[in-house]
């Protein structure tokens, strides 16, 4: 048995969304809507099979869409696990997108409109009021006017902030007494940079979460979004790698300053997708 969501108002794609749901229906795949009122944009998607021992479940949560023209030049990340609490979270969000659970609360994952907007500001004030406070966060949009007061206070906490913003940024840096701490730039190259990774905490403390959000009103209060934190001490080292980079490439790189945006000067030759790219042939060589 299958359930697809379509989304009908997807920028570009009503015409050819409206066409699959047809195609799906016909081929006998339960096909809903969505919640009214709320776009699903988050990227999610699960299967539950019995494996002859026992029924499990199987679960992927993106950045991106599952669109194969946009995977051929979309910069995005994806995680695939069988990990009981967050399938069995991905599993209620999907009783609440079909319409049969009025589920307000999750275990590892954060949904917007419900969770995410209290518990990403939770987690910038944990930020503000540590002693070695420390947030990286990459995005395609920075416009939410609550996040960005959050920001400015953390910083005049004295917490050091990243902030790689692949577009709209309404954050301003570097200004005295209010974001000194605050840095923000922007990758621009082959590729168009669409992940979203959010980092709190140093060392031990760390925490890291991706997702389908920017931190936008429409995103956090008139979506369906979905970000998990990534606990695998493993994939959150990749995680942290992706963030090193983009923040030492200084070929593709973009910084706003208070006069606007500037190109990062030149000096070690480091192009972030290109080292990526290295990254993962050298990964897939062994």
């Amino acid at each position: 048995q299958t359930v697809a969501l379509i989304e009908l108002t997807a920028r570009f794609d009503e015409e050819t969304n409206i066409e699959w749901a047809r195609v799906l229906e016909e081929a006998g795949v339960h096909v809903v809507y969505g919640v009214v009122g709320l776009k699903t944009h988050a990227k999610c998607m699960l299967v539950v099979r019995d494996d002859g021992d026992a029924i499990r479940r199987y679960c992927h949560i993106g950045t991106g869409n599952y669109h194969p023209a946009t995977a051929e030049l979309y910069e995005d990340l994806g995680l695939l696990t069988a990990d009981p609490e967050i399938t069995a979270d991905v599993s209620d969000l999907f009783n609440y997108l079909t319409g049969y659970s009025h589920q307000t609360d999750y275990r590892r994952i954060l949904v917007a409109p419900i969770t995410m907007r209290d518990r990403l500001t939770e987690l910038i004030r944990e930020e503000a009021e540590a002693s070695d406070g420390r947030i990286v966060m990459k995005m395609n949009s920075l416009v939410d006017p609550s996040m960005i007061d959050e920001l400015y206070a953390a910083s005049q906490a004295g917490t050091e902030i990243d902030l790689i913003v692949r577009g709209i940024c309404c954050l301003r840096p570097g200004v005295p007494g209010l974001s000194e701490t605050i840095r923000v730039r922007s990758i621009v190259g082959r590729y168009l940079e669409h992940s979203r990774i959010y980092r709190f905490g140093r060392g031990d403390r760390m925490r890291v979460f991706i997702g389908s959000a920017d931190l936008m009103p429409r995103n956090l209060d008139h979506r369906v979004e979905c970000i998990t934190e990534i606990t695998d001490e493993g994939l959150k080292d990749r995680l942290d790698e992706i963030l090193r980079v983009n923040l030492e490439d200084d070929v593709l790189a973009w910084t706003l300053g208070l006069d606007g945006w500037q190109k990062v000067p030149t000096t070690d030759g480091v192009e972030s997708q290109l080292v990526f790219r290295r990254l993962a042939e050298g990964r897939a060589l062994g």
